[in-house]
């Protein structure tokens, strides 16, 4: 296996590996700040837009080929 293809998947598991530890801190915020459901569906929104837009931003760099 080379180091390309090793760091590849490697970003590719722990990236999703932190995006879903992210996840679970934005719920325990919101069970911690006693939000509740309209509260915790806007931290969710709010603080995942972020990850959206990375995610986004990963897959037209992708389609485009500028990357």
């Amino acid at each position: 296996m080379s180091e390309a293809l090793f760091s590849k998947i490697a970003l590719v598991v722990l990236l999703t590996a932190l995006i879903g530890y992210m996840g679970f801190i934005v719920w325990d915020l919101a069970k911690k700040s006693q939000a509740g459901r309209f509260g915790t569906i806007a931290l969710f929104i709010v603080l995942g837009a972020g990850v959206v837009g990375f995610v986004i931003k990963t897959i037209l760099v992708e389609v485009i080929g500028i990357g």
